[in-house]
């Protein structure tokens, strides 16, 4: 362990300087790390190690393990409202569904949804569950680029769209063609906004590196969208929204926080680049998964209610 290097820039976020313990490695040993998803019903946290096709699985009870291997390069990963965990597969190119039954998950997923248009999709990246039940999704190239996290593939879509995808009718729609490369999203807590990060940066040098926040129509489409922030150092990879409305972002120097009204409230450095995070259901630990290593730091009170 050692102490949280909490970096202030705003004064409204002085309590997250004296809610902190110290920032725990709890595992290591992975290539790069991504796409934490907690699972309350069973204390632990899956993540995927995507150069090496394969998701671990963290709890205080076990330890680190392996959870599934040959995972078609799994990138994102949430839960939905029934248990079942949903997976961005850059190797599928594809949402995949893990079904829980009977407060177990399966063994083996299947897939939801791998085409648009009859075209397939670049390289699912992350999503978000609404509280409708609509999955929204990111889908740039990454996957297809390079063997390393994925296949090489010639991209069929037109673009790198962020989606929407009604599982009760199996309707998938573009919601947003005006990013880039889309990567991380995630809603506010009225799921009036919906943020997300154009990452083009990581693949042309006058890309960017923002998060881009848009408004909510109708539970279905996206309007207005606007620059919520300049992430540097690094990217905004993957990010988390509390339920105060702060925004949690991964960067090359560790978790950047920022104020719903788009100021940098303060920074939680971190040894190793961030690639994403996730809180647990109660917001009192923040996992932190930065390219080998899954960091934890817990708070000595819910994240919401620090500001």
């Amino acid at each position: 362990m050692s102490e949280a290097t909490i970096i202030l820039f705003d004064d409204r976020a002085a309590a997250l300087q004296y809610a902190c313990s110290p920032l725990e490695r709890l595992a290591s040993g992975a290539l790069w790390s991504e796409g934490p998803v907690w699972l309350p019903a069973e204390q632990a946290l899956l993540w995927s190690d995507i150069p090496n096709n394969r998701m671990l699985r963290w709890s205080a009870a076990a330890g680190l393990s392996v959870w599934r291997q040959s995972v078609g390069f799994s990138n994102g990963h949430t839960l939905a409202a029934d248990g079942s965990v949903l997976h961005c597969s850059h190797g599928h190119r594809a949402i995949l569904r893990t079904p829980c039954r009977n407060g177990r998950l399966a063994a083996t997923e299947e897939v939801l949804v791998d085409r648009y248009q009859g075209r397939r999709l670049n390289s699912p990246n992350d999503l978000v569950v609404k509280r409708d039940g609509t999955i929204w999704f990111s889908d740039p190239p990454y996957g297809i680029l390079s063997d390393r996290e994925g296949q090489v593939a010639p991209q069929e879509q037109r673009h790198q769209y962020v989606f929407r995808y009604d599982p009760a009718d199996g309707q998938l729609d573009v919601v947003s063609d005006f990013v880039e490369d889309p990567n991380g999203l995630a809603f506010s807590p009225d799921e009036s906004i919906l943020y997300v990060s154009d990452t083009s940066a990581a693949r042309r040098v006058d890309g960017h590196h923002r998060i881009v926040a848009f408004d909510v129509v109708g539970g279905r489409s996206l309007a207005n969208p606007r620059v919520f922030a300049e992430i540097a150092p690094g990217l905004p990879d993957g990010f988390r929204v509390s339920r105060n409305g702060w925004l949690y972002t991964s960067s090359a120097c560790g978790v950047q926080v920022y104020h719903p009204d788009g100021t940098r409230l303060a920074l939680i450095a971190v040894p190793e680049m961030v690639g994403n995070l996730t809180f647990d259901e109660h917001e009192r630990a923040l996992y932190i998964l930065a390219t080998t290593s899954l960091y934890r730091l817990a708070f000595d009170r819910p994240a919401h209610s620090l500001g």
